[in-house]
């Protein structure tokens, strides 16, 4: 539950920051009659990414359980891809964010209520599509129940309330800091999100190795217990994973995240760029 509370805390921060920086940019420059529009793009990225979801989940259900698993394999590594293209892009571009999104709103701004509603709808689409991608893997990489949805859910209600206490001026934190300790968590559960992936394959015939055992400790670890289902909801942990998952899982995590904390180390912005408040 809580690597799923961690998703939807990072990435509905991310599309928090974009849409506080929009209407802020839009109430400073006397442009407060336009937010309509903003709301609009908003909102219509939003149904697209729970559309999105709903599709996943429902479009799968009817398919025979070998084209399920090819299907949620093939998605989990895509998942696996945006979101360490994200996790990097994020830390490379925070410091330019702001002044990239309000370049962007003077020039539709500039061209009329259609290109307004394009520019919020493109600014937070991208965000929900990713995010829509990778928490339909998470949420099953992290078994049956509610519990992982829930995580979901509360992660991106959290990241609603920093979104507008940050929009009031009423919270600063270091988001240098915050996007460099969540990135590299979820580095760590894209690793397990993509052993989850390649074991799906492995079940669906399109890999081999799927009897050969790196290890069994289910006698030590018991899916089913409280500790084991810790591990698994947290780091998509798997009690007797196949050789070929633990080779993908060791070669993603550790070069990933080696880079992630190496590119970590470069100057980077000391507070929040949203600039928010009026």
């Amino acid at each position: 539950m809580f690597s799923n509370y961690l998703i939807g805390l990072r990435e509905g921060l991310e599309a928090s920051l974009v849409v506080c920086i929009l209407i802020a940019y839009l109430v400073k420059t006397g442009n407060k009659d336009r937010l309509g529009p903003l709301w609009l793009g908003v909102g219509l990225a939003a149904a697209l990414s729970l559309a999105f979801g709903a599709g996943l989940e429902f479009g799968t259900s009817e398919l025979t359980f070998q084209a399920q698993e090819a299907i949620g394999g093939s998605l989990s590594i895509i998942s696996v891809g945006l979101v360490t293209w994200m996790v990097f892009w994020m830390k490379r571009t925070a410091r330019h964010l702001k002044s990239e999104l309000q370049g962007k709103l003077d020039a539709a701004l500039a061209m009329g209520t259609g290109a307004l509603v394009t520019t919020a709808f493109l600014a937070v689409g991208r965000e929900g599509l990713e995010t829509s991608l990778f928490v339909w893997r998470s949420v099953h990489a992290a078994g049956d129940g509610a519990g992982p949805l829930i995580g979901v859910l509360l992660g991106i209600g959290t990241a609603i309330v920093l979104g507008w206490l940050f929009y009031r001026g009423a919270l600063r934190i270091n988001l240098a800091k915050f996007f460099k300790w969540t990135g590299g968590m979820l580095v760590v559960v894209a690793a397990g999100v993509l052993a989850y992936g390649v074991h799906d394959l492995q079940e669906a015939d399109f890999l081999p190795g799927l009897n050969s055992r790196a290890f069994d400790v289910t006698g030590a670890v018991p899916p089913d217990s409280w500790y084991g289902t810790l591990l698994k909801g947290t780091f998509n942990f798997q009690p007797d994973p196949t050789v070929l998952q633990l080779c993908v899982w060791a070669l993603y995590l550790v070069p990933v995240l080696a880079l992630f904390l190496y590119s970590a180390k470069s100057p980077a912005p000391g507070k929040t760029p949203v600039g928010a408040g009026r």
